[in-house]
């Protein structure tokens, strides 16, 4: 169970490093950072460490406050002088070489090119003796100690280079979980229960996160023909590496998803997708949370539907009329929710998460044979038309996410988006005690009676009259 909570797309890359600083902070940090972030972007686009150091000289408000009685315009007698230092460095001539100086150096160079042209052939002379030695003594050039005709160990072999870490690794913007306590509050009805503040007003919630594995999928350029050509290739969260092979999808080239790569994918042929990081080339990292999901739910909305490839029809011993996914077919964007106030949370989005969903499909319908085999599509003996069918296709729930709605995506593990898992997490200890049985509670259940208790707090406040004080 421990080994399998490691190979889950839920489980951080790292641990947090700054552990004794409370979740609130370090999101506020990560929020006060990207502003930073995003102001210097901006101001470096403008190039305004350019004109920082510019002068028009005097106003002529300033002139007429003199008590000149014929007050003149200043002139500024400066020149452009001081904007040498802006330019970039000039790239300077080669000088000339006069022919006198050039006279001494000829030989010199014939001499080295008619060595480099001599070389070669002493080599070859070279090689042609040796190999005459070896010809009449088999020992000639066999180091001592050794057995004739032997290699030394490890001669010939290249040596291994350090892999360099592909690109693609860690990109995923992974959330952290939720750090939720019960029963800590102060006498000022506080609460510290590790739910944020401004749940109800700065949040985006994403649910019913479907149960799978988390990897992005990557869109390169190719000649050919939409849906046909291999153009999308699958890449892991952690060390970005290729799941599969690249396959044909609808999407266009230099798009990145951030995507959740269903449990059940070759019988439904469905990838979930999370968050959108470049949609043609644009970079849409930089904007805000709600944007990008409104963004990721309108163009997938608009992409065209190609039926799944005949050819990729695959005989189960146990089901000859089953179809097998070669890759995924269908892009399906998780629902995501701006109304994240504690009444909804009760009443909408905590049910959701834990209410069974479908996805509707198109899959192949196989007939069969009268020997009970299925019929080949693609031989000689198939029909040349496929008959598809919608079907509903069960997706298993996971969990909540919860996104700050100012955030904009950044890569690796970030407090600016928490996770709320529907089955808690089994540490070594536990799994020691009871293996294959799960003793925690679900952090969804105490999510929901947090929920409840601060709610029942508000409205207590809200309900107590005020009490006016007699002068």
């Amino acid at each position: 169970m421990f080994s399998d909570r490691k190979a889950s797309f839920k489980t951080p890359p790292q641990a947090v490093k700054e552990t004794l600083t409370s979740q609130e902070a370090r999101r506020n940090r990560a929020l006060e950072e990207q502003k930073r972030r995003r102001a210097e972007r901006i101001d470096s686009t403008r190039q305004l460490d350019i004109l920082a150091d510019l002068s028009l000289g005097h106003s002529d408000d300033e002139a007429d406050e003199d008590d000149d009685p014929n007050p003149q315009p200043d002139i500024v007698h400066e020149g452009v002088g001081h904007f040498v230092t802006m330019l970039p460095p000039a790239i300077t001539a080669p000088t000339p070489v006069s022919s006198e100086s050039a006279q001494p150096l000829a030989p010199e160079i014939n001499m080295q090119t008619t060595q480099e042209k001599k070389r070669p052939k002493n080599k070859r002379k070279g090689k042609g003796r040796a190999s005459q030695q070896q010809q009449h003594d088999p020992s000639a050039g066999v180091p001592h100690g050794s057995g004739a005709g032997t290699r030394p160990r490890g001669a010939g072999k290249p040596k291994a280079k350090n892999a360099k870490p592909s690109k693609w690794a860690d990109k995923c913007m992974y959330a952290e979980l939720l750090e939720m306590k019960e029963g800590g509050f102060d006498a000022s009805a506080d609460l510290r229960d590790g739910i944020p503040e401004d749940i109800e007003t700065g949040w985006v919630a994403v649910t019913p996160v479907p149960s799978g594995k988390r990897c992005i999928a990557v869109t390169h350029q190719t000649s050919g023909i939409a849906g046909v050509v291999p153009n999308t290739t699958l890449r892991s969260r952690v060390l970005g590496k290729a799941l599969m092979k690249p396959f044909p999808s609808s999407l266009p080239p230099q798009t990145v998803l951030d995507c959740i790569l269903d449990d059940n994918w070759r019988d439904n042929g469905i990838l979930h997708v999370l968050d959108v990081i470049t949609w043609k080339g644009q970079d849409l990292g930089d904007c805000e949370t709600p944007f990008r999901f409104w963004w990721r739910d309108t163009r997938l909305s608009e992409l065209p539907t190609f039926p799944p490839p005949p050819n990729a029809a695959a005989a189960d011993s146990t089901s000859p009329t089953s179809y097998v996914f070669p890759h995924p077919t269908s892009f399906s964007p998780i629902p995501y929710h701006t109304d994240t106030s504690l009444r909804s949370l009760l009443s909408s989005l905590i049910p959701l998460t834990r209410a069974p969903r479908s996805v509707s499909v198109t899959v192949p319908l196989l007939t069969s044979t009268s020997d009970g085999s299925a019929m080949d599509m693609d031989g000689p003996g198939g029909s040349p038309l496929v008959q598809l069918q919608r079907i509903h296709a069960p997706i298993a729930a996971d969990g909540l996410l919860l996104y700050v709605a100012q955030a904009a995506y950044e890569p690796g593990t970030s407090p600016l988006s928490v996770w709320i898992p529907l089955v808690a997490y089994q540490t070594r200890e536990e799994a020691q005690v009871q293996p294959g049985v799960n003793i925690a509670e679900s952090p969804l259940d105490v999510f929901e009676r947090l929920v409840r208790r601060r709610l029942a707090l508000g409205s207590a406040h809200q309900g107590t009259p005020e009490i006016e004080m007699a002068p």
